[in-house]
């Protein structure tokens, strides 16, 4: 490459490069754009890629490089492009990233970096795209970061961070991602979740939140997932009028209430609903149409929601495709409306830990995972269609012979 020291775009992506880096990259003081990115590429990145000052966008993502990334790409002071994605890069981001003031995009994920995230990073006023996700970071997200005024994405999912989400009732103005899920995070949810005006995905899953979930103000939520955490007392009304949420997932926390499924009525969008393991309880008003409620839901799970009856609503749901039923108080057998549920798309049914007496016939025809354990079903046993791989029925008083069992003699 030492003939070509007037070059300024290279770009080798997806080209089945291996080996170490030239190490006459570092001579290219014109290169403006350099992209090495889905290579097999190994060994160290070069400290003299820190020459090209010429160098706006910077992509090694998805090769096999490691050791340490080197403080020397901080020099590089017209980066606007920075991504190290997908190697195995180790060590401390380098404190000299907080001199790249011209950053946009910065993506350093699904690497083994350490140590705390720098204070630094909040001099980076023009970034909108922040992920060091899936690494091996710790200690608390700094204050600084509530700088970052831009961002649009910020994604720190998958380390081990701790403490509480900086505070500021007019932060983030223009975030419209946020994944901190699958951490050690704490305290309650930051005030500015609920006020951000452009947010449309909040991944805090997997973390310690405590507190009550407040009333959000954002009308553009698509997708809230707060499960696993320790959050606790009523759902917040403005929930059930957020008009474009497509997923909300409220597993596993210490909620409380009782809802009405009516309540959902407005969330025409919503395709994925989990509420399981909390302390609420679920009712459906069956002297009151609620037929045509959540028409494109596709998964459905209220384990363990005190629920004393299949629910109503469920007769319109013709593409459900996951129904999760489990650990609950439902008496008698399965409806026989129930085969208007999914014929065609259900494929995981559980009712299990239920006291559940009698079972008719199983209509539908896709159905791969079925859970019956747990209950008082006596009699004969029907049998699912062929497409069944998982069928549990332990913990039951069934009678005579399978017919399963008969086929396997055959």
């Amino acid at each position: 490459m030492e003939n070509l020291v007037s070059l300024k775009v290279l770009d080798l992506s997806y080209s089945s490069l291996s080996g170490q880096v030239p190490r006459s990259l570092g001579n290219l003081l014109q290169l403006t754009y350099l992209d090495l990115s889905v290579n097999q590429l190994s060994g160290q990145i070069l400290r003299s890629l820190g020459n090209l000052l010429q160098l706006t966008h910077l992509d090694f993502w998805q090769n096999q490089l490691s050791g340490q990334i080197p403080r020397s790409l901080g020099n590089i002071l017209q980066l606007t492009y920075l991504n190290l994605r997908q190697n195995q890069l180790n060590g401390q981001i380098p404190r000299s990233f907080g001199n790249l003031l011209q950053l946009t995009h910065l993506d350093l994920s699904q690497n083994q970096l350490s140590g705390q995230i720098l204070r630094s990073l909040g001099n980076l006023l023009q970034l909108t795209h922040l992920d060091l996700g899936w690494n091996k970071l710790s200690g608390q997200i700094p204050l600084s970061i509530l700088n970052l005024t831009q961002l649009e994405y910020m994604k720190i999912s998958n380390n081990s961070l701790q403490g509480s989400i900086p505070n500021k009732v007019t932060a983030f103005p223009n975030l419209i991602y946020l994944y901190l899920d699958d951490n050690l995070l704490n305290g309650t949810l930051p005030s500015w979740l609920y006020t951000a005006p452009s947010l449309k995905t909040v991944y805090l899953s997997q973390n310690q939140f405590s507190g009550h979930i407040k009333e959000f103000q954002s009308k553009s939520l698509e997708l809230i997932a707060l499960e696993n955490n320790k959050l606790q007392g009523p759902l917040p009304s403005s929930i059930f009028q957020l008009l474009n949420l497509a997923h909300l997932l409220l597993s596993s926390n210490n909620l409380s209430g009782v809802i009405e499924f009516r309540m959902f009525s407005n969330l025409s969008n919503l395709k994925y609903l989990d509420l399981s393991y909390n302390s609420l309880s679920l009712t459906s008003n069956t002297t009151s149409t609620v037929n045509h409620i959540l028409p494109n839901l596709t998964d459905l799970l209220l384990s363990s929601c005190n629920l004393s009856e299949f629910p109503q609503f469920l007769k319109g749901l013709k593409s459900l495709e996951s129904l999760d039923l489990s650990c609950n108080k439902i008496e008698g057998n399965i409806p026989q409306w129930t085969q208007e549920v999914g014929n065609d798309s259900l494929t995981y049914l559980n009712v299990s830990h239920n006291s559940l007496t009698e079972v008719e016939h199983f209509p539908w025809k896709n159905i791969e995972v079925l859970d019956l354990s747990s209950n008082l079903i006596s009699g004969n046993l029907p049998i699912p269609f062929s497409t069944i791989n998982f069928f549990l029925i332990s913990n039951n008083s069934f009678n005579g012979e399978s017919s399963i069992l008969e086929s396997e003699e055959e």
